[in-house]
């Protein structure tokens, strides 16, 4: 079935799934024949039973469907599909349900491989006129669950249109037996065409083929034609194409007459064309709201216009020659490759005798209106049209129309005139009706219109423009010989090539691949063509960062398109629309620039200055970019041949980099909305110039770029949502390039009063009541040099711990506490470690506890608010941070870490790997593994190194899903073996079984059960586990996060008998103790957590001695419970206990206990339910509960 490829696909990795997806696309024949024949052949039994008839429909579908885009496939089957369906059909016990099923299938059949074909099969002997008719004549045209009946019926009428005998022979003796005249067949088959024309589903489209078959039989045109078409255009022209009902009528009349001019004879219909083309005129169609109304108004003005015209092929017409490839090949000896085009006398000699009616002028007026509607379908209906009439038109004439078509392409007319002339100039052109002369005029439009772009509010339209245009050229390559394109290679190799790798659109850049690579293989002429088509393949230009940061410089590389390229950038990106295509744009530039340095700096960078401090605000941000970006790469080209870039580039485009800072600050562009993109743009531009060690030290644009920086951090609250991360890259990145230029001297000591001032003035940020100003004050600390830090670590530490802290407590500024505990480890790393070191200036033995303790600190930062578990972000932010600090210190000084920080750190990772987000599970798993198996440099002191290796092997990191849970719990749940980890694996493992995600409590529950299963037969293993259960549950009593899913995960394991060995022992500890902690919860207001108390109590029942009358006494006290719904649940919960242990209670009342429990209207006032409730505790033999009488007021 399956070309180049199994139908299963192949057994490999994920890296072949795509491969197969696409080969199973492509299908080499129809495979599923006899699936098809037992589908058929079942319908006879299914159609009474509506459920298996619509399943047999479903999957008849199904198959169907695999073959839209390949219907060819099904031809060597249509016919017997068609015979055995129409032998249902006919046969005399079929019913109209099964005959309606039997079209219901024909009509899938046909929907996949289109009417046109599908309705030849039909067969149309002379003995099936009469029986299509009939059955025509009883359907319900009102059923709309069969209008697949009437449709395919109306084809087949359509086909025995087609006998060649007239239809009067077939009516026999028309007066029928009571003396009245029956109608004739031709009169039925004309009703009922007219009839389905005007209904308002799908057998209307089939009823205009049926005009069209049966209006151009001889016998038909003579005594109906004229009739029919007064009926139609009466239709026409008393509709208002307001009402739906009156739109659905127009379109079967246009449809109808469309298809009766496209397929009868012209010396039929020349006498009404007139006519029709006036009542269109009257009606006016292209005004309709109605796109489907314009598009058949301008599909039927053009049949008219060919009616018109006599229907002969213009002898002037650029020919190309024989067209077949292995004809070329197999003459191309004798052949020769002259353009054959007819002389120049004998076309004159053929259009003097040739008269065109004033009618024509009217319809290609019409069609030119066409061109410029606001939808592609009535355009290109135009556009086809354009090029059917002039192919008929004298050469004066056609040039005519081929002017007006280039009068689209006029920057006053819409996107959608330019994308309507272009589509008409492919017509002309792929027939041959654009001559040569006429190319030096049409080739600069298609070059304009490949980079048509123009803006709308926040986007713009033109992709469809530049895609048609995309077709042009394609249809160019085919329609002209090589040296007719010849002087135009340049201009369209480079366009082709600029819209295939910098268009915004995909499908705009692989149009323009295909376009290009069709250039390549019909003309020859396209330098590099194959080199180029193997980078710039239709799959290659998908992805829109591969075309600007990799294609375009293996195009570039090229020198007939390296300028090309460069100055498209400049003329049409940097100042683009979308700020993502700007931005790569300039990295584009960035790339491009080793190929042509000194254009770049000689050209290039004169044109840019200026647009960096212009007016346009998308042009001046993509302008800095660029500056800054060019002169970065200049600076690297400079590196490799010993120059430095101020001998690259002039001294005034020095000066200009030098103030735009200067005159974006006069002018107050850092304010508002721009500023928001001056702002990135400038700290880009400082990064990049920083980089490129531009000769401004000690000048005064230093202090302005500080500034920038500066403000930039205290105003990030003002700049909106969705720029704060880019915007925050940008300041990071700048000052730590400013730094490392600027503030250092020659000796490489910084300048102590800016480090004084930055540190302090930073250190303060953090205590700033606007929160992303403690952000970007934390960045900028972290992002600080080596010698920036020197002498100052210890009081940065303390601003960083100060900051995670303090704002931990509050439960806000999250963003700044994830973005101080980044810069822990990021100022660690920049300052190095030292075992004997100072702590003000390395990470030493002195300072290393505090560090680690403020990250372990942060991983139970578990803060919740409207965006949920935001605390997840300061987690992932320390476990990332601890990953990078531990890999520091164990490659430099691993004596430093002491046994309890590794232990503590591992056990902290373990937690996190066990808890219930997917995202920071696997973050957690991942680090953890990296940790564990890291061998340069190896980590000291893990606990259960040993353990954790065969139970984690190093097949691991690559084969562990951590994000799915099915595969991540049951390693998890094996770490609760190794006494080390059991606390907080539990703990991680306790928020995962007590979760609400389905997946996650099902895999989780699973592997904690097992693991108890395991150890079932050890009581000191079972008890050790209940003792550290116990722990988990006293140290979060009072913490809502885990105390609640610890009462459902302890539901689940007393339910499944976990703890079955200790109910042989009377008061065992764990179960008074377990008791003792489950009643602090009875006082909770908190619902959720009351009913989870509930079913565990119910769960304790189990054990035996007092804990089991403690726990009905409990229970009984719950019965009373002030809110109704805990008295009905408990209730409820009690019943399922005694049923469930049988033993808890003496038989004798057992079913006077389950009755009250169940018929008793727990909800109702207290007094009764107290009633109720103390006669429960004499026959269970419980003390009744006492009501406290609050002490009043002395």
């Amino acid at each position: 079935m399956v070309l180049l490829g199994t139908e299963n696909g192949s057994s490999g990795g994920e890296g072949e799934e795509a491969d197969v997806i696409v080969k199973t696309c492509v299908l080499s024949g129809f495979s599923e024949g006899d699936e098809i024949r037992a589908l058929i052949s079942s319908l006879a039994q299914v159609h009474g039973d509506m459920m298996a008839s619509e399943s047999a429909t479903q999957k008849f579908l199904v198959i169907m469907n695999r073959y839209q885009e390949q219907p060819h496939l099904l031809d060597p089957h249509l016919e017997w599909m068609l015979t055995t369906i129409l032998e249902i059909i006919r046969g005399e016990q079929s019913s109209s349900s099964l005959v309606h099923l039997c079209f219901k299938f024909l009509y899938i059949l046909c929907k996949v491989r289109g009417y046109k074909i599908f309705m030849q099969l039909f067969p149309h002997e002379v003995a099936d006129v009469q029986p299509v008719l009939d059955l025509m004549s009883k359907q319900d045209a009102t059923d709309s669950e069969t209008w697949e009946t009437r449709y395919m019926l109306l084809l087949w009428m359509s086909m025995t249109c087609l006998i060649p005998f007239d239809l009067s022979r077939l009516d026999g003796d028309l007066e029928s037996e009571g003396g009245k005249a029956t109608e004739s067949i031709m009169d039925r088959i004309l009703a009922i065409a007219k009839f389905y024309l005007v209904v308002s589903d799908s057998p209307r489209d089939a009823a205009s083929v049926l005009v069209s078959k049966f209006m151009t039989r001889p016998d038909v045109k003579q005594k109906h034609l004229g009739e029919f078409l007064d009926w139609s255009l009466a239709t026409i022209s008393q509709t208002s194409a307001h009402s739906m009902r009156d739109i659905m009528v127009l379109d079967g009349a246009l449809q109808s007459l469309a298809k009766l001019f496209k397929h009868g004879k012209r010396d039929d219909l020349l006498p009404y064309a007139a006519t029709v083309l006036q009542c269109l005129e009257q009606k006016n169609l292209s005004e309709s709201s109605e796109a489907m109304l314009r598009k058949l108004g301008v599909k039927l003005i053009q049949r008219l216009g060919l009616i018109f015209l006599k229907p002969r092929l213009a002898a002037w017409r650029y020919q190309r020659g024989c067209r077949s490839l292995a004809a070329n090949l197999s003459n191309s000896s004798s052949i020769s490759t002259d353009v054959a085009v007819t002389p120049e006398v004998e076309i004159q000699e053929q259009e003097d005798d040739y008269d065109i009616p004033e009618e024509v002028e009217t319809v290609i007026e019409h069609l030119l209106v066409g061109l410029k509607d606001k939808e592609t379908i009535v355009r290109w209906s135009a556009a086809k049209g354009i090029g059917r009439v002039t192919g008929r038109l004298p050469k004066e004439l056609a040039d005519e129309v081929v002017g007006s078509v280039l009068d689209c392409f006029s920057f006053q007319e819409t996107d959608n005139a330019w994308h309507g002339g272009c589509l008409a100039l492919a017509e002309l052109g792929r027939r041959g009706l654009l001559l040569p002369s006429r190319l030096p005029d049409v080739v600069p439009l298609i070059i304009k219109s490949l980079t048509y772009e123009e803006k709308r509010g926040a986007c713009s339209v033109g992709s469809n423009v530049r895609d048609a245009a995309c077709y042009v050229c394609w249809s160019f390559a085919r329609a002209y010989e090589p040296k007719e394109l010849n002087p135009f290679v340049t201009q369209i190799a480079s366009a082709l090539v600029i819209t295939a790798v910098f268009d915004r659109n995909v499908n705009c850049r692989r149009a323009a691949s295909a376009a290009f690579q069709e250039n390549v293989g019909r003309q020859g002429t396209f330098p590099h063509g194959i080199d180029i088509l193997t980078a710039a393949d239709y799959f290659a230009v998908g992805n829109l960062n591969n075309c600007y940061l990799n294609i375009s410089v293996y195009v570039a590389g090229f020198p007939e398109y390296t300028k090309s390229l460069i100055d498209h950038l400049i003329t049409m990106k940097i100042n683009h629309w979308d700020g993502v295509i700007r931005e790569l744009a300039t990295k584009a530039l960035h790339n491009l620039t080793p190929q042509a340095p000194d254009y770049m700096a000689t050209t290039v960078l004169p044109l840019l200055l200026p647009m960096a401090v212009g007016i346009d605000l998308h042009g001046r941000h993509g302008a800095i970019l660029a500056c800054g970006e060019i002169t970065h790469a200049l600076y690297k080209v400079g590196l490799q041949t010993n120059r430095a870039v101020v001998d690259m580039i002039s001294p005034e485009c020095v000066d200009a980099l030098k103030n735009i800072h200067h005159r974006l600050h006069e002018r107050k562009q850092y304010r508002g909305f721009g500023g928001q993109l001056m702002r990135p743009a400038v700290c880009s531009l400082i990064e990049k110039l920083s980089l490129s060690k531009m000769p401004f030290k000690n000048d005064p644009v230093i202090a302005g770029w500080q500034w920038v920086i500066d403000d930039t951090i205290q105003t990030f609250h003002l700049i909106s949502g969705g720029a704060k991360d880019s915007v925050m890259v940008a300041v990071v990145s700048a000052l730590s390039a400013l730094c490392e230029e600027y503030y250092k001297d020659s000796t490489g000591q910084p300048d102590s009063n800016m480090q004084e001032v930055l540190v302090s003035q930073y250190i303060e940020g953090l205590k700033s009541q606007q929160m992303f100003t403690c952000c970007g004050s934390a960045l900028a600390l972290g992002c600080l040099p080596r010698f920036m830090i020197h002498g100052k670590l210890k009081q940065i530490f303390e601003g960083l711990q100060k900051m995670c802290t303090l704002s931990q407590k509050d439960g806000t500024f999250i963003e700044a506490r994830r973005d101080a505990v980044r810069s822990i480890a990021q100022v660690c790393v920049n300052t190095g470690v030292g075992t004997h070191g100072s702590p003000d200036a390395v990470l030493c033995s002195e300072n290393v506890a505090q560090v680690y303790g403020t990250l372990l600190s942060c991983m139970n930062d578990y803060t919740t608010d409207s965006r949920g578990d935001v605390g997840a972000w300061v987690r992932e932010a320390a476990m990332t941070s601890l990953m990078d600090l531990t890999m520091l210190v164990a490659s430099s000084a691993p004596e430093i870490l002491s046994p309890d920080l590794v232990r503590s750190m591992m056990c902290c990772l373990a937690q996190q790997a066990a808890e219930k987000i997917d995202r920071y599970r696997a973050h957690a798993g991942s680090i953890f593994l990296r940790l564990l198996h890291s061998t340069e440099p190896a980590v000291p002191h893990i606990p259960h190194r040993e353990e954790l290796l065969s139970i984690l092997p190093v097949e691991t990191t690559t084969s562990l899903n951590w994000n799915a849970p099915s595969q991540a719990f049951p390693y998890i749940a094996q770490l609760l073996r190794l006494p080390e980890y059991q606390y907080h694996v539990l703990l991680g493992l306790t928020v995962s079984v007590g979760g609400i995600t389905e997946s996650t409590v099902h895999f989780s529950s699973q592997s904690l059960l097992d693991h108890l299963k395991r150890i079932q037969a050890n009581s000191d293993a079972l008890a050790k586990f209940g003792d550290v259960m116990l722990s988990v549950f006293r140290n979060n009593l009072r913490n809502d996060r885990v105390s609640i899913p610890f009462l459902k995960m302890l539901n689940q394991m007393l339910s499944n008998g976990c703890f079955e060995i200790f109910t042989t022992q009377e008061n065992h500890q764990f179960c008074v103790d377990l008791l003792d902690l489950c009643k602090e919860f009875k006082k909770s207001k908190d619902i959720s957590k009351l009913r989870a108390c509930i079913a565990v109590f119910c769960g304790l029942i189990q054990f035996q001695g007092e804990v089991r009358k403690k726990v009905l006494s409990q229970l009984l006290m719950l019965l009373c419970h002030s809110y109704p719904v805990i008295r009905k649940t408990t209730a409820s919960q009690m019943y399922e206990m005694l049923l469930i242990y049988d033993d808890v209670i003496d038989p004798e009342v057992l079913d006077d206990v389950t009755t009250s429990l169940s018929d008793t209207n727990w909800e109702s006032d207290l007094a009764t339910v107290r009633t109720h409730r103390n006669q429960l505790c004499d026959w269970l033999g419980v003390p009744r509960p006492q009501l406290v009488a609050k002490q009043g007021p002395v």
